[in-house]
């Protein structure tokens, strides 16, 4: 599998266990397999960064590859990791519904692919989560931006699997204007969707009360 990073910094060697453990899928190195992505990741301004490329052989590592669940699994790792403000007591009830019925237990898994959560995506689970936004329309919203696919990297074994390549330096002028239009881009498309969204949808409230049985 070939990997990158975007970061400010030159990364040779991840270190097990460092890191931010409130990212999407908690402690681990967030990954993508598409370099123009990566190179965008990299620019948190204009003064640019580097992306870092890796050759990962996957031979014998365990994969939760997300896409294999429904978009309630994904949303509960987000709301389980992630650490944001609840805005009244229907947002507490629907994080601890999610975890009680949808959290996956990633513990014996060396690598995890799955949707990224950045501005736009965190924008549409909060929507979901404040009842705005239908289920229905929560899953058409993911694919909005092309904001892809991350690869996290879990373990230590995994990471001994890792092999860096080289360090590209990253043009910051372009690459974090290239970021903001994507940015951009998904949330106007997502103000669309909320406008046009059927409010016969599944919403979370209907969850709650048991109003309806998801397969």
């Amino acid at each position: 599998m070939q990997l990158y990073h975007g970061s400010e910094t030159i990364i040779e060697r991840p270190e097990y266990g460092k890191g931010n453990p409130y990212n999407d899928y908690g402690l681990g190195f967030y990954c993508t397999e598409h370099v123009e992505l990566a190179k965008e990741w990299a620019c948190k301004d204009a003064s640019g960064g580097y992306v870092n490329s890796y050759e990962l052989d996957t031979a014998g590592l365990k994969i939760l590859s997300l896409s294999d669940y429904t978009i309630l699994h994904w949303l509960a790792l987000l709301v389980h990791y992630r650490k944001f403000r609840m805005t009244g007591a229907l947002m507490t009830e629907g994080r601890d519904w999610l975890e009680e019925r949808y959290l996956l237990d990633v513990s014996p898994y060396d690598l995890i692919t799955g949707y990224r959560a950045d501005d736009s995506y965190f924008r549409f689970a909060r929507a979901f989560l404040q009842n705005s936004l239908s289920l229905e329309a929560l899953e058409r919203a993911m694919y909005l931006g092309d904001l892809g696919i991350q690869v996290v990297l879990k373990s230590e074994t995994v990471s001994h699997q890792l092999q860096f390549q080289s360090a590209d330096p990253v043009e910051g002028p372009l690459y974090y204007q290239r970021r903001l239009n994507r940015d951009q881009t998904a949330r106007e498309q997502f103000d669309v969707i909320q406008r046009e969204q059927e409010h016969k949808g599944i919403y979370l409230i209907d969850l709650l009360r048991g109003e309806v049985t998801l397969k």
